[in-house]
């Protein structure tokens, strides 16, 4: 996906997150997030808008600490996540291509890294936000999906963080069934649009080493539709379909929350 298509998924995103929250209340509890309210949830959202949008805006290239929210509640809360949210799509839309500052995943460039963490971290917030409100939950489109699967797989995981580890060597696949579409974070390039979009997942006693593609025999396979496949993969609903060794799929069930 582009800069720009990543931009777009985030600003439709932030309002309809937004929205949702304005509907369920700031005191309803978050059922995708045990714990949360979406007083929880807009704080912690806001708070990583403005922490991102600082990188791009002022040139930080190395990591700095994330601002505290302030202590609002109600429509005030509501209406400073909408400005945080507004001001970060702002100054991703007017940074130059070119733009040098820190990022932490790969990505083509560190603008493209922030259009798309911030589009992927904001509809994962979003179906937290419409969980709180219940109803029909908006949707998400295939490519994105796909997209989004790539990044968590192939970036988050990729870090020392990932906590999911196996004892001996281990093959995750994941398919998604319904698109081929995805952005190689190093070439800015697409995959096969008429193939499914697959990974093979490495597991082992170090972090877990994913690649594009169907290569070799796996022991358990992750499949479906890409918008249920990337929730589930984020802990955000129950796999679709599961094949061969479900050791593996409760495996990632257990130990992969970022």
């Amino acid at each position: 996906m582009e800069i720009a298509e990543h931009l777009q998924v985030l600003d439709t995103e932030g309002r309809l997150l937004a929205r949702a929250a304005e509907t369920a209340g700031t005191d309803a509890k978050v059922a995708t997030c045990p714990g949360w309210t979406v007083r929880d949830l807009l704080r912690h959202t806001g708070a990583v808008h403005r922490w991102a949008a600082s990188f791009p805006a002022e040139g930080h290239v190395s990591p700095r600490p994330m601002g505290d929210p302030p202590d609002l509640d109600g429509d005030a809360l509501i209406d400073w996540y909408r400005q945080a949210h507004a001001d970060l799509v702002a100054t991703l839309r007017a940074a130059p291509s070119d733009v040098q500052c820190w990022a932490f995943l790969p990505a083509p460039s560190p603008l493209a890294f922030w259009a798309r963490r911030q589009a992927n971290e904001t509809t994962i917030h979003r179906v937290d936000a419409e969980s709180a409100r219940g109803g029909t939950p908006s949707p998400i489109g295939a490519e994105f999906a796909a997209d989004g699967i790539d990044e968590l797989l192939r970036g988050f995981h990729a870090r020392s963080r990932s906590r999911v580890r196996t004892d001996r060597p281990r093959v995750l696949r994941v398919r998604a069934t319904d698109t081929g579409t995805g952005t190689d974070t190093d070439t800015g390039t697409y995959a096969d649009a008429d193939a499914d979009a697959v990974w093979t997942v490495r597991l082992s006693q170090e972090p877990p080493a994913t690649e594009r593609g169907d290569t070799g025999d796996a022991e358990c396979e992750l499949s479906g539709p890409a918008a249920d496949l990337y929730l589930s993969l984020w802990n955000r609903g129950p796999i679709p379909h599961v094949t061969g060794d479900t050791e593996l799929s409760t495996l990632w069930r257990e130990t992969s929350g970022v």
